[in-house]
């Protein structure tokens, strides 16, 4: 399964934006992720790679860009 590929994938669907080529671009900074969002993402997130993600133990700079939410599934992945 390709992390990266579902991750842009599922932010594409939340945001409306590709972020292919802004891995490193701020989503919550730009404005593409809000609380709102994040929770949709993260339950996309979740459903897609079963993983768990509860929103409670994450801290938001730990989320905050493609590469980050890449790098977080794969380890929550194990």
């Amino acid at each position: 399964m390709d992390v990266k590929a579902g991750v842009l994938e599922i932010i594409q669907d939340v945001t409306g934006e590709d972020m292919s080529n802004q891995m490193d671009e701020n989503l919550f900074d730009s404005g593409l992720l809000d609380s709102m969002a994040t929770v949709e993402m993260l339950l996309a997130l979740e459903s897609r790679f079963n993983i768990q993600a509860p929103v409670s133990e994450l801290a938001r700079e730990d989320w905050d860009t493609t590469n980050k939410i890449v790098a977080s599934v794969t380890a929550l992945m194990g």
